[in-house]
């Protein structure tokens, strides 16, 4: 399967530019929060982080948040974190020099009506996807941050956790103007999931129909090759089962390979660790990033 495929078969919606206002800005020691608010056909809440001190073409990252039922969060993750996270990324990030944005996915944050379970449905009964919606999304929010006079746009690295580690992996092979992608907790192979009852513990916004017909995760997260590629795994984490781990990362590893590019690939498995972030998973992000 190739890109465009994927994109079919994600039914996303036609990509067009969006707008954004500056709601408002909070000074920090060292950085700035902005507040945005985006026209997605919808008003959708955004937050970035940058640097305080001004400048021209910094690296930037496009930050997806998780899930873990926290539906109030959304985009607050950023600068708050979360109970899985050793910390909030936007200040760390802005304290190396990035520019960082997310927003709110459908269902999060301020966008909580209609609950992910309605939406889900609806969507499918309407022959779309809420996967589809979610990337469409952020795919727009990609494309308004690489349009910003303060970023590089050959340096944008895509980086979330769980349910943001799905979306970070789906936008690196559907994206190729993304340099690199980071993703935590949330690499697995579908179809093995299915097969041990493991993905009932998933979202209903992982449900894409005829997917595991056409492709798989290892063959998705391989879209990415050449680009560098950076997964996080607790190997004790009930969402990410050993097995299904190492069955999609043979396909992963398999692409890099065919790409001649198998050293811009790297897993990194936590023995006895759930589903969270560890030090040495922000460790090896952050260096992963800092080389872009």
């Amino acid at each position: 399967m190739d890109a465009g495929e994927l994109l079919e078969l994600l039914a996303l919606p036609v990509r067009r530019p969006v707008e954004a206002i500056v709601a408002g800005r909070v000074e920090k020691p060292g950085f700035v929060v902005e507040h945005l608010r985006f026209d997605l056909g919808e008003p959708v809440r955004g937050l970035l982080t940058r640097p305080s001190r001004p400048a021209s073409r910094r690296p930037a990252v496009l930050y997806c948040h998780a899930h873990g039922a926290k539906y109030e969060i959304g985009a607050s993750e950023l600068v708050d974190g979360r109970p899985s996270l050793i910390g909030p990324y936007g200040p760390v990030l802005a304290e190396a020099g990035f520019v960082t944005l997310s927003i709110d996915m459908p269902t999060f944050g301020d966008r909580q009506v209609p609950n992910e379970n309605s939406l889900s449905k609806a969507m499918l009964w309407q022959g779309k996807t809420l996967m589809g919606k979610m990337l469409g999304d952020l795919l727009a929010a990609f494309d308004w941050l690489a349009a910003r006079s303060d970023v590089d746009p050959t340096r944008i690295a895509a980086l979330g956790l769980s349910m943001g580690a799905t979306h970070a992996f789906f936008l690196g092979a559907v994206e190729p103007r993304l340099a690199r992608i980071a993703h935590l907790c949330c690499y697995a192979d579908w179809a093995t999931l299915v097969e041990t009852g493991a993905h009932d513990l998933h979202g209903h916004y992982m449900t894409v129909p005829g997917l595991l017909a056409k492709t798989s995760i290892g063959e998705i997260a391989g879209l990415i090759a050449p680009r560098p590629q950076l997964i996080c795994i607790g190997e004790a984490d009930p969402l990410t089962p050993p097995d299904a781990v190492a069955r999609a990362y043979r396909g992963t590893l398999s692409a890099y390979r065919a790409a001649g590019a198998e050293k811009a690939l790297r897993l990194l498995t936590e023995p006895g660790v759930g589903h969270q972030e560890t030090p040495r998973m922000r460790e090896a992000v952050m260096a992963f990033l800092s080389d872009m």
